[in-house]
């Protein structure tokens, strides 16, 4: 039981640092502040970041492989070389035509574990909401581009920062073309080389016994947080 606490600790890190939000803290109060001009209202980086086509979710189920990742998250920039190889299954649920189930298996402490997530979907193909505690602490997901066959471009965003992913339905059919496109989607979001951290494309988790699947990790933060 130990081990599932420390783990759920270790994913509450990784999702703060992907998810991305920060508060500033302290600061001197001791003389006014100089009297700053309005500031332009800021705009969503994926707002502004539509898909390129108009995404067929049907077309997205099944398995992908994390190939890329270009994130600010101060856990990668330390741990980047460390990163597992990871999986993700999108299914729509029979029950349901407003939802995608998320699948996502990795290894911690040479363990696999598997986060299973529900992303709403909303009336733009290709947007995609994962649901906070609160809406400002909801990640708006964009399928930026795919081919569906070969690979998939996807934006997530929360609190004004963005993490892109690259993922591929192998690991082998990564072509130089593709990852020239996802470099420079980057660095469109000022993630240049320099915040691009590339995945493992061996060893990944097959099935997962039920006492290392994380279904409620919602409740567990807030569990955390009271």
């Amino acid at each position: 039981m130990a081990g599932v606490w420390r783990y759920m600790l270790a994913v509450v890190v990784i999702c703060v640092c992907l998810w991305g939000f920060s508060e500033a803290v302290g600061g001197a109060v001791s003389r006014p502040r100089p009297q700053r001009r309005p500031r332009k209202p800021k705009v969503a980086p994926v707002t502004v970041t539509p898909p390129v086509q108009s995404i067929d979710i049907q077309q997205m189920t099944g398995r992908w492989y994390l190939l890329n990742t270009a994130s600010k998250c101060s856990y990668l920039i330390k741990h980047g070389t460390k990163v597992e190889p990871t999986v993700m299954t999108l299914t729509l649920p029979s029950s349901s035509n407003q939802t995608l189930s998320v699948s996502t298996k990795t290894r911690y402490n040479h363990q696999c574990w598997e986060i299973l997530q529900v992303y709403d979907l909303t009336s733009t193909a290709g947007r995609l909401t994962l649901k906070g505690t609160r809406p400002e602490l909801n990640t708006e997901i964009v399928i930026g581009d795919t081919d569906y066959s070969s690979y998939a471009i996807i934006y997530y965003h929360k609190r004004d920062k963005v993490t892109m992913k690259l993922y591929g339905r192998s690991v082998d059919n990564l072509s130089e073309p593709t990852l020239s496109k996802f470099e420079e989607r980057a660095e469109q979001q000022n993630l240049g080389l320099a915040y691009l951290f590339p995945f493992p494309t061996y060893s990944h988790c097959g099935d997962v016994d039920q006492d290392h699947v994380i279904s409620e990790l919602k409740h567990f933060l807030l569990s955390v947080k009271s």
